[in-house]
């Protein structure tokens, strides 16, 4: 956790008061004491610091410690800087992807239902906000940012790539992730600091050939981290790595 971070209806009169992994945290890593300053914000606002007031330490070590600090948020936070529109992995893998997308600034995540993603997905508890928000939260502590991504489903890729595409981003430079197949050309992307960015990325066993001209249809250039074929994990981190650099988002 490089910032501690408070939903909004924890700080009362610039006050917050918190205990369990953010107390343990801040007492074990930081080494907490009275008059201490922290990073500290607000989930969704700004960031800034925040001074230890008090610290109560339970009677049972079994327990968290109950820390209080008086927060100065007047800062912004970085923004996000890219949108993922991504063909779901296993709920397992999903749950180690998603701290980490918020880490790297991604906005809005939509996860779509391509032809290889197992269908069981839908049903996975892992969609159910109140499981997979602490998890972006976590992201945006380690990244030491705010602004929480958003995260959509979409079971019928070809309607949504057709009908809401356009709409949601009618200016963004896009592109999609496919390995390369020694065969063709893959485009890279132009630098642009002045565009949105949207990415696709496909499912464990890639875009099938149709979902790939689809996109292509709708303005996506190919992009590549050559011809091994990633895991949707490592191959979703390693080219939202790479393309901060392309777009000098680091």
């Amino acid at each position: 956790m490089n910032r501690i971070l408070f939903e909004k209806d924890e700080i009362v009169d610039g006050i917050a008061t918190f205990g369990g992994e953010r107390a343990e945290h801040v007492m074990n890593v930081l080494h907490g004491e009275v008059g201490q300053v922290l990073k500290t914000g607000e989930i969704g606002g700004f960031i800034g610091t925040g001074v230890i007031t008090g610290i109560t330490r339970p009677p049972s070590s079994v327990s968290s410690p109950e820390i209080t600090v008086a927060c100065s948020h007047d800062k912004r936070s970085l923004r996000p800087w890219v949108d993922l529109i991504l063909a779901p992995p296993r709920p397992r893998v999903m749950k180690r992807l998603l701290p980490q997308l918020a880490t790297m600034g991604v906005g809005r995540i939509f996860l779509v239902g391509a032809k290889k993603v197992e269908k069981d997905f839908w049903g996975a508890t892992l969609l159910k906000p109140e499981n997979y928000r602490p998890l972006l939260v976590d992201g945006l502590m380690q990244a030491g940012t705010s602004i929480l991504p958003t995260l959509e489903t979409r079971r019928n890729f070809r309607k949504f790539v057709k009908e809401e595409l356009d709409t949601l981003w009618p200016e963004a430079k896009r592109i999609v992730a496919h390995p390369y197949d020694g065969n063709r050309t893959i485009e890279q992307p132009e630098r642009s600091n002045n565009r949105a960015i949207l990415l696709a990325v496909g499912p464990e066993g890639g875009w099938t050939d149709e979902e790939v001209t689809l996109l292509e249809e709708h303005g996506f250039a190919r992009y590549s981290l050559g011809s091994r074929i990633l895991r949707t994990d490592t191959a979703t981190i390693a080219l939202l790595a790479q393309l901060m650099k392309e777009f000098d988002q680091c």
